[in-house]
């Protein structure tokens, strides 16, 4: 944990400052930067004419590439910084981008605010911007499910995965790590064109997400309202979750707010029929996108002041 107070600085900046968009205008963001790096070997090297053998191998190939030069340059950038707090400040400020604590944060209030005052239009365009799921199919209820779980699985993705690498190594581990997650969510789904060629993208990312998926989960559990519920339902529902890694921090969310999360939703115009996280609970409303943002906000500062601790030991 020798980088963890710049993982601390890193996110003390985001929560002042975000990414703002004045700023992104301007230069766009690094994962931007990534995801165009990630097309443009998507294009060249992705051939539907190529057998699926050929295709995984090229996808292997593509990712490989993608996090090495990410890796590579975190490294060389780490190497020319001067030693000591000089560096942890500087590591934490060029890490600050990566980490995307306030923009989670808005994004999700951004959902609540208008499905509080019975918007439900509104409440479906924000919430639109954060999940894939077909918005004009919801309802209140299935507005606020969203949201929460996009509040609870980004929490990981976003911030405690990003984070826990960049504890760890610094810029390199970092910059690796957020280029594994944008290729997973660029290329790592189960579509015609990219099952094969994604593959191996989306079983690296289940890797680097395994632990940091846990520790949100227990953040959760720490912070929640309701403890044993949320440590009850993690224990008991995390495993039903379609993915390896989302369902311990989603699973946790919904026992802490006691509510039930997951179950089926619409992708395209088709039903998708995934298992509920704390069925036997009530459906979500508006207010507990509140909650959650709240039990968010402690997790998120817990794990910076256990950074900060890490630091000064």
């Amino acid at each position: 944990m020798g980088f963890a107070g710049a993982m601390a600085v890193a996110m003390a900046v985001d929560a002042l400052l975000g990414w703002p968009s004045w700023l992104f205008a301007r230069i766009g963001h690094p994962v931007t930067w990534l995801g165009r790096l990630i097309s443009a070997i998507d294009t060249a090297w992705n051939r539907p004419s190529d057998p699926p053998a050929l295709r995984r191998a090229a996808g292997l190939a593509g990712a490989l590439v993608v996090i090495a030069l990410s890796v590579a340059l975190g490294w060389a950038v780490q190497s020319l910084l001067a030693a000591g707090w000089i560096q942890i400040v500087s590591v934490g400020i060029l890490a600050w981008p990566l980490v995307a604590l306030r923009s989670l944060h808005d994004h999700v209030a951004a959902v609540a605010t208008p499905l509080q005052a019975g918007d439900i239009a509104a409440a479906r365009e924000a919430v639109s911007r954060i999940v894939g799921r077909d918005p004009a199919a919801l309802n209140e209820a299935g507005i606020a499910r969203a949201a929460i779980e996009s509040l609870a699985e980004n929490a990981s993705d976003g911030i405690v995965a990003p984070v826990f690498w960049g504890a760890l190594f610094g810029l390199p581990g970092i910059l690796g790590y957020k280029a594994i997650n944008t290729l997973d969510s660029m290329i790592g789904h189960r579509s015609e064109r990219h099952e094969a060629f994604g593959w191996v993208a989306a079983r690296i990312d289940d890797v680097a997400n395994f632990i940091p998926a846990r520790l949100t989960g227990f953040l959760f559990v720490l912070l929640a309202p309701k403890r044993f519920e949320a440590l009850s339902c993690m224990r008991r529902d995390a495993r039903r979750h379609r993915s390896p890694n989302a369902g311990w921090p989603e699973a946790a969310m919904a026992g802490a707010l006691g509510v039930r999360l997951s179950g089926p939703r619409i992708y395209h115009g088709s039903i998708t029929n995934e298992p509920w996280l704390n069925e036997a609970a009530r459906d979500p409303l508006a207010a507990d996108i509140d909650r959650g943002l709240t039990v968010y906000r402690r997790a998120m500062l817990l794990l910076g002041g256990v950074l900060a601790i890490l630091a000064f030991a």
